[in-house]
């Protein structure tokens, strides 16, 4: 068989030969395989096996990966290049750090990013595990200097059960590599070269596989109150998408990781922790307690709060939701400076030097401030040298001239762009409901109404979306109609 123009056995003959009745052939071709995989005489091509008394380079192979267990930094090597190739695709972090040596490695920035510890960190589920002990360190300092942005961190570990079959997978697939790039030296022949670079393809696919099995969890640092400790929670990883894709979206799923924060949120966080019993706070100032304190969320980058704080600034119902601006505070006058609510202000970084305000502060200096309705000027002097002016003609004895009676209500709809409702929506409050809520009196009443035709029909999903968004709005009557 071995002199044959088609050499050795096809194993469909090889299972037909030992296959009992009642007995899954697959089984019987899995341990063929793993017969070729480690016996020194055994040769393979495509779906043909057989023996020859020439070895096959299966034991060089073996012999070389084991010692590559001696140089373990180059199967570290190994498998960071292809963490760095998996880690291309960032998800919704900004950055990421791979496999960094010390906290020095990774900056202390305001946005999130993810750090992959290297394979000597792999965790366990025992207490103080060695991703725990390198997570902690990275968290707590940056070099000899304390760390301050902590809350723009989270870790992704290896597995410590799952990490000794990804190590193992590496060093077949360099010791193959190997022997391929030295085939003129070992004078191989061209079957053994066939047979090599099957085998360091089988590795090198075992590799790519095990990465993801093994890079599987997310180390999570959380702080429920500003008085409580930080507990790491561990959260396992599944999916198929890349590394960092799989852990952005989990943390997106369990709110660790905000990537659009609402304006009623904002005010919630302000009213619990972060007004700090003032009055104001510095935008400066709101970034970086985001970044720093873990029990606040955890935002994307600065560019999610500055669209929560400009979100809040235009809305209506500012005084009860939201919050006012002001571009400083005069300690003289013991004043706002440019103060404004219920309007467009445009933000450009976390660096814009302006204040938020308390809603109640606001409003009470903007009433101080308005300027005072002007009384009708009173009648001119009837002295006789008084020249008439132009005017109506002489009115009868025992008539008065009725005075034009002032508009007393105003209503007003407007159609407005369904792709731009925030833009025209700040143009009416601004160009309209202002001017009349300014009013001595007025009472101003702003109703949106929402008004769709689909013709194809709405799915389920965004029936049951609009729906409970509505619920929430506070609707005061919503549906979806069948005709």
């Amino acid at each position: 068989l071995t002199q044959a123009a088609h050499r050795g056995l096809e194993d469909r003959h090889v299972k037909l030969g030992c296959v009992m009745p009642g007995e899954s052939p697959a089984v019987f071709g899995d341990a063929l395989r793993r017969l070729a995989g480690a016996a020194t005489f055994l040769y393979q091509d495509g779906p043909r096996y057989w023996y020859s008394t020439q070895p096959t380079v299966t034991k060089l192979a073996e012999d070389r990966a084991e010692q590559l267990k001696r140089d373990p930094y180059k199967v570290a090597h190994e498998i960071g290049v292809r963490l760095g190739k998996d880690l291309e695709r960032k998800g919704d972090f900004s950055r990421i750090h791979p496999m960094p040596h010390s906290g020095q490695d990774v900056p202390d920035d305001f946005d999130a990013r993810l750090v992959v510890l290297g394979v000597e960190h792999p965790y366990g589920k025992e207490p103080g595990s060695a991703a725990e002990t390198a997570a902690k360190a990275i968290l707590e300092s940056r070099g000899n200097a304390p760390r301050l942005y902590r809350n723009t961190l989270v870790f992704l570990a290896p597995d410590k059960n799952r990490l000794q079959d990804l190590d193992e997978a590496a060093r077949k697939f360099l010791a193959w590599e190997s022997i391929l790039a030295e085939k003129e030296q070992l004078d191989l022949s061209p079957l053994q070269v066939k047979q090599a670079e099957n085998q360091r393809d089988a590795a090198n696919g075992a590799v790519t596989a095990r990465l993801p099995e093994t890079y599987q969890w997310l180390l999570v640092p959380v702080q429920e109150t500003p008085q409580a400790s930080i507990v790491w929670q561990a959260i396992r990883l599944s999916g198929q998408d890349a590394l960092a894709v799989r852990a952005s979206k989990k943390l997106k799923g369990d709110e660790f990781l905000v990537t659009g924060f609402a304006a009623t949120r904002l005010r919630m966080e302000l009213d619990r922790v972060l007004w700090r019993s003032g009055d104001h706070v510095a935008i400066k100032q709101l970034a970086e307690d985001f970044a720093s304190y873990l029990y606040l969320p955890r935002l994307k980058d600065s560019s999610v709060l500055l669209g929560a704080i400009r979100e809040g600034l235009a809305l209506l119902t500012w005084m009860r939701d939201a919050f006012a601006y002001a571009d400083s505070f005069d300690e003289g006058e013991k004043r706002y400076r440019g103060l404004r609510a219920g309007q467009v202000v445009l933000l450009t970084d976390e660096h814009t030097p302006g204040l938020l305000v308390k809603p109640e502060v606001a409003l009470k200096q903007m009433d101080t401030e308005r300027p005072p309705v002007r009384p009708d000027p009173p009648p001119g002097p009837r002295g006789g040298d008084e020249k008439p002016g132009p005017g109506p003609g002489p009115v009868s004895p025992g008539l008065t001239m009725p005075e034009e009676a002032q508009p007393k209500r105003f209503h007003g709809t407007v159609t407005l762009d369904p792709a731009r409702v925030g833009r025209d929506a700040s143009r009416i409050a601004e160009e309209v409901v202002a001017h009349l809520s300014g009013l001595v009196g007025a009472k101003v009443t702003v109703t949106l109404e929402v008004e769709a035709e689909i013709p194809a029909g709405a799915p389920e999903h965004v029936v049951r979306t609009v729906t409970e968004n509505s619920r929430t709005l506070k609707f005061t009557s919503h549906g979806f109609e069948k005709e």
